[in-house]
């Protein structure tokens, strides 16, 4: 279904369609992918021959940041968040027995999304599909890597490049794919207010639509308008999340008509997919998990108006480790069951003329207005990005206060914390472990892709990939003409690098102390008392190892041991063991904290263990924190880890006190 407001109807809200008139569902999705894209392939044909009617492919994080399965920076990565592909070999084997011109598929994919989306047009071609029949969907939402999830290769502008030509190319060719897919998901996640939210995914619409606009001509520019979908998180906050969802209706098309003259109002449709919270997902008593997933998927499918055209459910147990099919398969029945047994379909818009609803949705379209003018005058939201991400770390930081201080319940968590151990997750097997083999094999295959390919082809097609690049011809048809050749992954990125640059976004973590001051004093005595002994302030380096891009947790961190009175020293995501160890000794740490969430823990803490021995940093703790099962939290501990945190120690004050008595000199001489 897509989000628009339909002619009124001559039924009654009250009484029930004909059955004739039911609507159809929306498409269910559930995010995957993981170890081999052969592995990957066997989840998604079950997944399908279930009920699932979409894909939404899972990427692993080289693949996500442009890198090949055995590079430096992919140790340890290797399909663990997602499925690697490297090369055609690859994304054949990912979609063997699927026919994508009958697919619906989602691919959350951005910096590389030209190249993923070349390589699923020439599988396509080799199917013998129509290409011009493609239906799905490219992520393609740089801006928000620099906010929120990381993904990042690029600097701004030559990235706003990629996304307009993908969609300029989409244009001409795939008439039915959605060639960006302006993600609010990771703005949720990462702490955004619901104006927040509706502002800065609506700024860098703004943002894609104004490049977009040379680039297409002025006849087809409504209809590209009108391909711009959307990718939003729900929240637990049912009425405030449905509203929101009204409120992002409202303000695209009002967006549409004013900004930018779109008078057909078909291409005016809010058409968005969304995945409910997985920020709110809990690690004590998981099995609640469902009831939240539940609450959140009804506010994207109850309000007819504003109702999302996909939707994919986390599973239950997400904040232990990874689903298993069975997880996954609990998920899709919550949907099958919302659409075909209960009666929803079979209504209009339950929510119209509801005036505490109206209330509502005037006042996030009035706050979202306020923070898109801030936004526009600063030069939009590319200009705007230093803001954007400041505002969201400071917006993260009050939610995590207001659940420490039990103002917002998190039941579990803060209140009810009493439980019985819950059988679903007990016993060998109640999650699923990425297979240890897969990182070996996959880069053995990728090797003997190497080999066998054509070197001469490769050069000729990444000279006229690296020829587009400079000149600013679109980027997509040298891209599909390397994949054919067997270009890499990490070739096709390599030569966008060396073309347009790296770039490292801003953190949002102020040098300046915060003015939440309160309940800090105790912490803020004890640092000052240990820096004393020390005899100048404490220093605390907080590094992401890896390419996790997830860096809430690295910031809320970072920003709380500043307001205790701490030295920090953060320098943001995607950092070598080498690299963080080398700034410990030259910042001359007191202790070092390491945020991993993407499940390469083990290699990656380890190997900075090593590395800090063999810089006489053996004294100083290491502290870790992220999704860290207890056998390998245990095992980390006795590599001589000094704390192991993960997302169930959510009182960050108590973290504080911890580091501080690590590194208390009187303490350390004690122990």
């Amino acid at each position: 279904m897509t989000a628009q407001t339909p002619a009124p109807s001559p039924v009654p809200s009250s009484a029930p369609s004909n059955a004739t008139t039911r609507d159809k569902p929306w498409l269910f999705r559930t995010y995957a992918g993981h170890s081999t894209a052969s592995a990957s392939n066997a989840l998604y044909r079950s997944n399908l021959s279930k009920g699932q009617t979409g894909l939404s492919v899972a990427f692993d994080l080289p693949t996500q940041t442009g890198y090949d399965s055995d590079h430096e920076l992919a140790r340890g990565e290797v399909g663990k968040v997602g499925v690697p592909v490297s090369h055609l070999g690859d994304m054949r084997a990912l979609f063997a027995d699927i026919p994508l011109e009958k697919m619906n598929t989602s691919m959350t994919i951005n910096a590389t999304a030209p190249w993923l989306l070349a390589l699923y047009i020439a599988v396509a071609e080799e199917q013998g599909a129509d290409v011009a029949a493609l239906n799905g969907t490219v992520q393609n939402d740089i801006i928000k890597e620099y906010l929120s999830r990381g993904t990042y290769i690029c600097p701004p502008a030559p990235s706003l490049r990629m996304i307009t030509d993908v969609a300029a190319y989409t244009q001409k060719h795939l008439p039915k794919w959605n060639p960006m897919n302006v993600c609010s998901y990771h703005l949720q996640e990462a702490g955004a207010t619901p104006e927040q939210e509706l502002a800065f995914a609506l700024a860098t619409a703004c943002a894609v639509l104004d490049d977009l606009k040379g680039k297409v001509s002025d006849d087809d520019f409504p209809n590209m308008v009108g391909r711009i979908s959307f990718f939003v998180n729900a929240g637990i906050r049912f009425v405030t999340e449905m509203c929101k969802m009204r409120a992002f209706v409202d303000l695209w098309d009002e967006i549409c008509l004013t900004r930018y003259g779109v008078q057909d109002a078909k291409y005016r449709r809010f058409r968005y997919g969304v995945q409910v919270n997985s920020l709110g997902l809990t690690e004590q008593q998981p099995e609640n998990n469902v009831y939240r997933i539940l609450i959140e998927s009804l506010a994207v499918t109850l309000s007819k108006n504003a109702r999302a055209r996909a939707v994919q459910l986390p599973a239950w147990n997400e904040a232990l480790g990874l689903p298993r099919p069975w997880d996954q398969q609990w998920s899709l029945r919550m949907q099958q069951i919302l659409a075909y047994e209960s009666d929803l379909l079979e209504y209009d818009d339950l929510f119209d003329g509801n005036p505490a609803v109206d209330r509502k949705v005037e006042a996030l379209k009035q706050g979202a207005r306020e923070e898109l003018a801030q936004i526009d005058a600063m030069g939009g939201a590319v200009a705007a990005i230093d803001y954007m991400k400041g505002r969201l770390v400071e917006a993260n930081a009050e939610r995590i206060n207001k659940i420490e201080t039990g103002e917002t319940v998190v039941v579990g968590v803060n209140r009810w914390v009493e439980t019985t151990p819950s059988p679903l997750t007990a016993g060998d097997g109640s999650i699923m472990v990425a297979d240890p083999k897969a990182e070996a094999d996959q880069i053995e295959r990728l090797t003997d892709w190497k080999t066998a390919r054509s070197h001469a082809a490769v050069e000729a097609a990444l000279a006229a990939l690296r020829s587009a690049a400079q000149d600013g011809t679109n980027i997509m048809r040298p891209s599909i003409a390397c994949a054919k050749a067997g270009v890499t992954t990490g070739e096709w990125a390599s030569t966008i690098r060396a073309v347009f640059g790296e770039y490292r976004a801003p953190t949002g973590v102020s040098r300046n102390p915060s003015n939440r001051t309160e309940g800090l004093e105790p912490i803020r005595d004890a640092v000052q008392a240990v820096s004393a002994k020390l005899g100048r302030p404490l220093k605390f380096l907080v590094g992401k190892p890896g390419l996790d891009g997830h860096s809430n947790g690295a910031e809320q961190i970072a920003a709380r041991a500043r307001d205790c009175g701490m030295d920090i020293h953060y320098e943001g995501i995607r950092l070598t063991p080498s690299e963080i160890v080398n700034a410990a000794v030259e910042q001359n740490a007191h202790v070092v904290g390491l945020s991993i969430l993407s499940g390469s823990h083990l290699p990656l803490i380890t190997e900075v263990l090593e590395k800090m021995r063999a810089s006489g940093l053996e004294d100083v703790p290491l502290v870790v924190g992220g999704i860290i099962p207890e056998d390998d939290a245990a095992h980390l501990r006795a590599l001589g880890v000094a704390a192991v945190y993960t997302p169930k120690d959510f009182e960050l004050n108590r973290i504080m006190m911890d580091i501080v008595t690590l590194v208390d000199p009187d303490t350390s001489a004690a122990a």
